[in-house]
């Protein structure tokens, strides 16, 4: 999001790369607003490839060198989901205090649906048998009963070795408190194991709660002998090709840090794609003078949907990942890192339409991907997906996809929904229909629970629409919503990444405490979360002026077992009044649940706080032709009616000012717009799009 104080000279270029599941995007930006994109499939064999085939993709179009990219590089990953999606990652243990063995498999001891006696729990990412238990303990104050001995060390290191361990994950009791045991476990196996990754939950993720710790630390621990070497490998490879600025690295916060810092912490990084797309939606917000809606970002494997409150997504201290069982929260693993408070189900373009167990058809959450994809790719997918389905719709030109880049089969696409439509009993269209209707459910279904859980109310909130598939389907989810506006932006394909390309530093940090407020604690906790936080920055390339901080705290009444969020003014420690806290609290609570208890104590169970670094500047060129555009043709659609007339526009020939009556396609190189019948579309000065349901 963009402030007063963004500035950018305007001859200097910065790069954004993201890599989703299907695509990798790119976008250049220009300090005057000029800005290039690019869009390639991604390369899972490796993922630099894609990458530097989008950059050179990008600054090809521009007309440029490496060289003159003089400004900031952006990456945001998939990386790390990947490693735990597809259990790819290396061999990795869990040193635990002696008797916690089973933490990963006793959970929370919470099911998080009592009614379904089929759920499902995603796979701990270390089986027990690389679980050991170390003979030590450290009270809930934090005093040490019995320090980390020697050789005991010895024998577990003996252990690790011969069961080939890459790398190791300690989750002490009470670390959260004081983490002396487990730095010393550290010190001793760096004296045995130099080549040992070793990552503590007292550095990853100092909080309360036993297993939500040991599941950060063990994702953190499980991914980082990858992403290390990988952000080396592109650093390293940046600097080959004549870029002459380090990477900066998208982090589920909605800020980006130094790859030294990201390399260290992958956790972070789980949510980074997605991130920079509700950071963009908070960019349009304020474009476009919204203080809420909802951000819509549709990919080629997942959908998202994240709501934006007075131009501002929301940021949680803990979400989940690899949800396994119908995207049910409490299926996944708990995160305890701050990230965007956002929505994903399996439900992008590549997603693939079967028939269940009850004759009824599912779309996702299983994807074709990139590798082999869709039916339509022409590169040995067979299963029928959303995209083959929008192509036998006549929603995209087969000719035209991609510019032209990547034509579609359509005749492979025809015959896998046939098919699916033989299983079904329907027609091929019905059956391309029903793929249609599903995926817009699910993705409509999925907003509805997100912003219920929430409090608020969806009904009726503009959708921003955006990725690869977003604008296709934005009209059919809004009606599902009960909206009547949709935005499609510029670079809407492309978002996530601009979303990156715009993203300020930012650096979040928690400190787990114990009873009552402890002013002294407190005071000693903020001083050395921001002397962290800095240092991180400085890493980053943040000048010191450019650096402030905001403050904040998990507070619950004593005795409750659950917390919220609060953030402050200032930093609580400097004034002490316990008065201001807790009335900030109280706040906080009656919004949450609609009442206070004030006779009942407070308790501060964890502190926190925010490095911020400069805004960045994100406005863009006018994307708008001088004269209204004309149609070029028209094309049969199938969404409603057989064989519907619609006229086909060209995105770049539209003028400001210019309106369109639906039912109307708009293309442009990376996406297509399907404005509905029953709904018009206006052309706006900044280039934006706003669609409106008639009546």
């Amino acid at each position: 999001m963009t402030g007063p104080n963004a500035q950018a000279p305007p001859s200097r270029y910065r790069i954004a790369v993201d890599i989703g599941g299907t695509f990798t995007d790119a976008v250049l930006r220009r300090g005057d607003g000029f800005v290039r994109s690019d869009k390639r499939l991604t390369t899972h064999g490796d993922l630099l490839e894609g990458f530097f085939a989008a950059v050179d993709g990008v600054l090809a179009k521009a007309g440029i060198a490496p060289a003159e990219v003089d400004d900031t590089i952006v990456h945001a990953t998939t990386v790390v989901t990947n490693a735990v999606v597809t259990r790819s990652g290396p061999s990795t243990a869990l040193l635990v205090t002696e008797g916690f063995r089973d933490v990963l498999h006793i959970r929370d001891e919470h099911r998080y649906d009592m009614f379904d006696p089929q759920i499902e729990y995603a796979a701990p990412l270390v089986p027990r048998e690389r679980t050991f238990g170390v003979n030590e303990r450290i009270f809930a104050d934090g005093n040490v009963y019995k320090a980390v001995e020697a050789a005991e060390v010895d024998t577990l290191a003996g252990k690790l070795r011969d069961a080939n361990v890459e790398s190791v994950a300690v989750c002490l009791l009470n670390a959260y408190v004081n983490g002396e045991n487990e730095r010393r476990v550290r010190g001793l196996l760096a004296e045995r194991l130099p080549e040992m990754h070793v990552s503590l939950s007292s550095e990853v993720a100092p909080q309360i709660r036993e297993y939500p710790r040991a599941a950060t630390t063990v994702l953190n621990a499980y991914t980082q002998p990858i992403v290390a070497p990988y952000l080396r490998r592109l650093s390293e490879a940046l600097e080959e090709r004549g870029f002459s600025t380090a990477p900066l690295i998208m982090m589920s916060n909605g800020g980006v840090l130094g790859a030294g810092t990201a390399g260290r912490f992958p956790v972070r990084m789980v949510e980074s794609g997605p991130a920079a797309g509700a950071l963009a939606a908070s960019h349009l917000a304020e474009r476009v003078a919204l203080d809420r809606l909802l951000s819509f970002d549709m990919g080629g494997t997942t959908a998202k949907a994240c709501l934006i409150e007075e131009r501002r997504p929301t940021v949680t201290g803990q979400f989940e990942v690899d949800r396994v069982y119908r995207f049910k929260a409490g299926s996944g693993f708990p995160i305890l890192i701050p990230a965007i408070d956002m929505i994903e189900i399996g439900a992008g373009g590549g997603s693939i339409a079967a028939v269940d167990g009850l004759g009824l058809l599912k779309v996702g959450p299983d994807s074709a991907g990139s590798e082999p994809g869709p039916a339509c790719y022409g590169r040995g997918g067979a299963a029928p997906t959303v995209t083959d389905a929008d192509l036998v719709l006549g929603l995209l030109d087969a000719d035209r996809f991609l510019g032209g880049d990547l034509p579609l089969d359509l005749g492979a696409a025809e015959r896998a929904l046939q098919g699916l439509a033989g299983q079904l009993g329907v027609s091929r269209i019905d059956a391309a229909r029903g793929v249609f209707g599903v995926v817009g459910e699910s993705m409509a279904a999925a907003a509805r629970a997100h912003a219920t859980d929430r409090g608020l109310d969806y009904r009726g909130l503009p959708v921003l629409a955006f990725g690869g598939a977003g604008p296709v389907h934005a009209c059919f989810v809004a009606e599902l919503l009960d909206g009547d506006t949709v935005i499609y932006p510029p670079l809407a394909s492309v978002l996530s990444a601009f979303g990156a390309l715009i993203t300020p530093l930012r650096y979040d940090l928690a400190r787990g405490t114990a009873g009552p407020v402890d002013w002294d604690r407190a005071g000693t906790a903020m001083a050395e979360m921001e002397e962290e936080a800095r240092a991180a920055m400085t890493a980053a390339g943040c000048p010191p002026r450019g650096m402030r901080f905001s403050h904040g705290a998990d507070m619950r009444y004593v005795g409750q077992q659950n917390e919220v969020t609060v953030a402050f003014d200032g930093n609580p420690v400097a004034s002490r009044d316990e008065a201001a806290l807790r009335e900030a609290f109280e706040t906080a609570y009656e919004t949450a649940y609609g009442l206070r208890l004030s006779d009942l104590a407070i308790e501060a169970v964890a502190w926190r706080v925010s490095g911020h670094g400069p805004d960045v500047a994100g406005d863009t060129e006018p994307m708008t032709a001088a004269a209204p555009g004309r149609a070029k043709g028209k094309r049969p659609v199938h969404v409603r009616a057989e064989d519907e007339a619609v006229p086909v526009y060209d995105r770049a020939a539209l003028s400001a000012g210019q309106e369109l009556a639906g039912p109307a396609i708009i293309e442009e190189r990376e996406t297509t717009i399907f404005v509905m019948a029953g709904w018009h579309a206006e052309v706006r000065d900044d280039g934006c799009i706003v669609a409106r349901r008639d009546g």
